[in-house]
């Protein structure tokens, strides 16, 4: 059997150029075909990054050699691509969210499991170098006994930058569904699952006018919270503390803390894929700055499909798991459960940590 794993790229947006270059970097990967409802979006792309083939999603669909298909369609088509997917034998790894909805996830992982297909989804960042490096402090007991965390995710919003803002404002939307999933996945790598949680939530501005360009002077409804406050209990006894906002014009907080009981640990932005990491320990009673453990420190979205990949390959666990990806969707709409019936949430999903990354691996390999 070919050790090369081909994949398919199914919508050819601006996020597929990163996902199109980094995944050829990688020895078990091989792109065999991209798609998109628009096909001069896909010949394009594929021109672009010397891709073989653009072609129809059905098409790419039924081709047999394809054994995962990378899913970067808009999030309210995420469901229905990976079930069409995964009907058709394919292994799925979604762009985030997982699915707007708990119960289109559910059925995905419900298909996967019956067919013996894989499900995973991005994030993938929390396999980079900075957050690998954060990883590898915790489980070595810098920081001690993990006591407690803080994320914060604050801006005013897109309509003054992005072409086409309008999503961000509607159901499935909002500074949670669109960043909670990196501070999320971050934190769950870091500290494991969440058990229950309570939160509260408000749209501030009930409209949004658009100043970016095309669509300068465009109003918008706003139909799903714009500030969310949640409490997270971990499983492991810490209690996590998250923010996400797209109305607050300025702050000065950090992106995510972890305190434990022998110093703290100042995480880097869960967007990225590198540092700064530093640590304060109660013998030295200074932060400092360390140097990073492991690789992928650049963009490298795509390294959770090719960590998918290897594993479908070796028989292990794959890191960016559908529970894992699941379980952050579920953290989401409990928050949003929990501020509308006001009360905690027990949490019915559950996930593994998933397994630290090696140091010193080649950029272009994955571990077995």
């Amino acid at each position: 059997m070919d050790k090369k794993v081909k994949i398919g790229v199914v919508g050819c947006g601006n996020i597929s150029d990163i996902y199109l270059s980094k995944a050829q970097t990688f020895d078990v990967l091989e792109v065999a075909a991209c798609s998109d409802l628009v096909m001069e979006r896909a010949e394009a792309k594929a021109n672009k990054h010397g891709i073989a083939r653009a072609v129809p999603v059905d098409v790419l669909l039924a081709d047999p050699e394809i054994e995962i298909v990378v899913n970067l369609t808009i999030p309210i088509a995420h469901a229905a691509v990976a079930l069409a997917a995964l009907e058709a034998g394919k292994s799925v790894y979604n762009e985030k969210p997982l699915a707007i909805h708990r119960s289109d996830a559910q059925k995905m992982l419900a298909l996967a499991k019956k067919r013996g297909l894989r499900v995973g989804g991005a994030p993938d960042t929390f396999l980079g170098a900075g957050m690998q490096t954060c990883r590898k402090l915790i489980d070595d007991g810098a920081i001690g006994i993990p006591v407690a965390a803080t994320a914060f995710m604050l801006c005013h919003g897109h309509e003054s930058w992005h072409p086409d803002p309008e999503f961000y404002y509607k159901i499935g939307g909002g500074p949670l569904f669109d960043m909670g999933p990196y501070y999320l996945t971050a934190l769950v790598n870091l500290l494991g699952p969440v058990r229950r949680v309570t939160g509260s939530a408000r749209i501030t501005f009930p409209e949004r006018t658009i100043t970016s360009l095309p669509k300068n002077g465009t109003t918008i409804t706003v139909d799903t919270p714009t500030h969310l406050a949640g409490v997270l209990d971990f499983a492991n006894g810490a209690i996590g503390t998250i923010v996400t906002s797209f109305d607050v014009w300025s702050a000065e907080v950090p992106r995510i803390e972890i305190y434990g009981s022998e110093g703290s640990l100042s995480v880097p932005d869960p967007n990225g894929f590198g540092g700064p990491v530093r640590v304060w320990r109660a013998s030295k009673h200074e932060w400092e700055e360390v140097n990073l453990t492991h690789g992928h420190a650049e963009n490298s979205r795509s390294l959770g499909v090719a960590d998918m990949a290897t594993a479908l390959r070796s028989g292990r666990p794959h890191r960016a798991s559908g529970e894992l990806t699941y379980h952050v969707l579920d953290i989401m709409h409990a928050i949003l459960d929990a501020s509308r019936e006001g009360k905690h949430i027990e949490l019915q999903s559950t996930c593994d940590r998933p397994a630290a990354l090696p140091v010193d691996l080649p950029d272009y390999l994955l571990d077995d």
